[in-house]
């Protein structure tokens, strides 16, 4: 008998309802990221208002130009997300369904293509606004983590991403044709990681939690750039490790190249996934190695 958890009884929408002939719902994966921004926005406001954790006794900016900066950063993880999905996973498809490009109603975000449109929103609004960039880097991975923990867990909640087919007693029987063609006889459930939940412990909470504690107890922003290096390997590192029991995007796969591997050589390779992580974890640990050195 499989030993597996059941998909618990959830739907993707909070609630929805019928408006002058439309449909309206509001979704768990939206209200994750909004919920998520604000708590980081919180947890940032907190850090600004300790003058003493920021080198030479200065925060890196003021409230009133977080408030200005959150709506950048909004425009970066919608705008870059967005394009970043188009053109790593699915180029093909939307250079032939171009309206569908816009449709971000309809899922498929990236998170790297994200990563990049808040980078480009920071180089932008810190050289507009004059703040160091690096503090500014600081700040906005101090309160990235709990958007990225809710986010997974929304994509739990969506019976989507999930991982690789799995033995393991805690594996998920996710819903859907997609989700349970594994290959398996007939009328043999699939049970698979929930990479999701992977993620949103790693990259959320394990993650989230070392940031707070370097902040507040160890005063890591007196070192700019130090809190910016250990999100970028941080996230790196466990994003490239669950790469290896998450199901890739079905492209990638083949009758050749099970594994769906973007980049493979005699059977060994990297995902996608793992291909757009690498910069990060090599940014990350130059960046540590430079501020160390700038230390001693």
């Amino acid at each position: 008998m499989l030993a597996a958890l059941p998909f618990p009884d959830i739907g993707p929408d909070i609630f929805s309802f019928t408006l002058f002939g439309r449909d309206f719902a509001l979704r768990w994966y939206a209200m994750a990221y909004v919920v998520g921004i604000l708590i980081g926005w919180r947890i940032l406001v907190a850090a600004l208002r300790r003058p003493a954790l920021w080198k030479g006794g200065t925060p890196a900016l003021s409230e009133t130009q977080l408030e200005a900066l959150l709506t950048w950063i909004i425009l970066g993880i919608i705008g870059g997300g967005r394009l970043g999905y188009v053109l790593f996973y699915q180029p093909a498809y939307f250079l032939a369904n171009p309206a569908e490009v816009l449709a971000i109603w309809q899922g498929g975000m990236s998170f790297h293509g994200g990563f990049l449109g808040v980078v480009l929103a920071i180089l932008i609004f810190s050289r507009r606004e004059g703040i160091a960039l690096g503090s500014l880097a600081d700040s906005i991975a101090l309160a990235s983590p709990p958007a990225l923990l809710l986010g997974r867990i929304a994509n739990f909640i969506n019976g989507e991403l999930w991982g690789r087919p799995t033995d393991l007693p805690w594996g998920v029987i996710f819903p859907g044709t997609a989700a349970q063609d594994c290959g398996e006889e007939l009328l043999l459930l699939c049970a698979r990681h929930p990479s999701q939940l992977y993620e949103a412990a790693l990259e959320g909470l394990i993650l989230g939690g070392l940031l707070v504690w370097l902040v507040f107890r160890r005063k890591v922003l007196h070192h700019p750039w130090r809190l910016a290096a250990t999100f970028f390997t941080g996230y790196g590192l466990a994003r490239f490790a669950v790469e290896f029991v998450r199901q890739p995007d079905a492209q990638f796969v083949s009758e050749g190249n099970p594994l769906g591997l973007a980049l493979h050589i005699g059977g060994y390779g990297l995902t996608m996934g793992q291909l757009l992580t690498l910069p990060m974890i090599l940014i990350g640990l130059w960046l540590l190695a430079r501020t160390r050195a700038a230390h001693d």
